[in-house]
């Protein structure tokens, strides 16, 4: 008989041993589990067992809710093989207006670090929905402050409010086109936020760099005002410049197509003759610094007494021709002019007539480095050589 009790006891202890495993095995940590901490401001309606969800899809459990001062922590876990992303926040959602409330994770993982064991999400990055009292409170708020006690005490709202319906009446189409261009306007510094965001930035640069230079762009500011004032005092003589400036620019106008072909050809001919000049820039360079000296030397070889120019002749091996016979040696500098002929007749008939000078007054050499010989004492008939040559 004790043996026929004992089976029954023995299956009930089986039977509560194996619920007891089940429930640890469900509720007891485990590691294909990720358990997470949150810090909210109040959990009105969430308990142990909540639900936690990503985009409305149960994903995990509420472990424990304690309240810590001014502030609730709730320790929730997450499936294992869930992803979350690691700077995810947690919301609080009301699904009906009375019912109990889960946890939900947002955004939903998209790539990148992923949210994990022990992790801790703070008080700032939890929202909480509004509950139903505060709501109402701030309908009554609202109202008290509109009503008879608050802005309409003396009428004000009321005045504004008929105002109002005076100014819009007939103009609800163009205050609902008003309405969608500024929805479009939102839109599109929504898809712009960069570039309007960098605007700013360089904008905030911009002024950065005026302010630090202020004082520069207050001179400047000065200059330009007295710029301004001494273009007004001369205005009239501006004005007359910029009409004769136009008279001009019109004559130049029809100067250039009524001479558009013959302009042309000289523009082609500069162009050759800019083309010769950089060609022979070398040899020009090369004149240019040597037309100086030169120059120079030409206007010191100048002698403004006789209107001649003076020059220190080394004739070398014709110097025993020049004692020997000079007027075969004149005759030869002088050969290359017209009538020389008759040049050298005139200095034979005149040298013939020095041989006694010739004799008595010898030449004298010099050195190349010595002054210039001088003939003193030369007979008057040499007086008309230089013009009987030229002739």
């Amino acid at each position: 008989m004790d043996r026929l009790l004992a089976v029954p006891k023995l299956i009930a202890l089986f039977v509560v041993g194996a619920l007891l495993v089940a429930a640890g095995v469900t509720f007891w940590p485990g590691d294909d589990k990720k358990f997470v901490t949150a810090y909210f401001d109040r959990t009105v309606s969430l308990y142990e067992g909540s639900d936690v969800k990503i985009l409305g899809v149960p994903v995990g459990g509420i472990q424990k809710v304690d309240p810590l001062g001014t502030k609730v922590r709730v320790k929730m876990w997450v499936e294992g093989d869930v992803k979350v992303p690691a700077d995810a926040k947690a919301v609080i959602i009301t699904p009906a207006v009375v019912g109990d409330r889960f946890v939900q994770l947002t955004p939903a993982y998209t790539g990148g670090p992923q949210l994990t064991d022990g992790d801790v999400i703070e008080l700032d990055e939890t929202a909480t929905p509004l509950e139903l009292d505060e709501i109402y409170q701030s309908i009554d708020d609202l109202s008290r402050g509109l009503g008879p006690e608050g802005a309409n005490k003396d009428g004000s709202l009321s005045r504004l409010l008929d105002a109002t319906a005076a100014n819009v009446d007939g103009q609800g189409e163009q205050i609902n086109q008003t309405i969608t261009d500024v929805g479009k306007l939102t839109g599109t510094l929504d898809n712009n936020k960069e570039e309007l965001f960098a605007s700013l930035e360089q904008l905030a640069r911009f002024t950065a760099t005026l302010k630090a230079n202020d004082a520069n762009i207050k001179a400047f500011n000065k200059d330009l005002a007295q710029l301004s004032q001494f273009l007004a005092g001369e205005r009239g003589d501006l004005a007359k410049a910029l009409e004769t400036l136009s008279v001009a620019m019109r004559e130049v106008s029809i100067f250039v197509r009524e001479n558009r072909d013959v302009l042309g050809e000289d523009i082609k001919g500069l162009a050759q003759i800019s083309q010769v000049l950089v060609k022979q820039r070398k040899a020009l360079t090369e004149t240019l610094d040597v037309a100086p000296l030169a120059l120079n030397n030409l206007a010191l070889a100048y002698n403004p007494l006789t209107g001649t120019l003076d020059q220190r002749s080394n004739v070398g091996a014709n110097e025993r021709q020049l004692q020997d016979d000079p007027a075969v040696f004149l005759c030869a500098l002088v050969n290359q002019a017209e009538n020389s002929e008759r040049a050298c007749n005139a200095i034979e008939e005149a040298f013939g007539s020095m041989e006694g000078l010739q004799r008595s007054r010898p030449f004298q050499q010099r050195s190349a480095d010595r002054e210039p010989m001088q003939i003193e004492h030369i007979d008057p008939s040499l007086a008309g050589l230089a013009e009987e040559g030229g002739r």
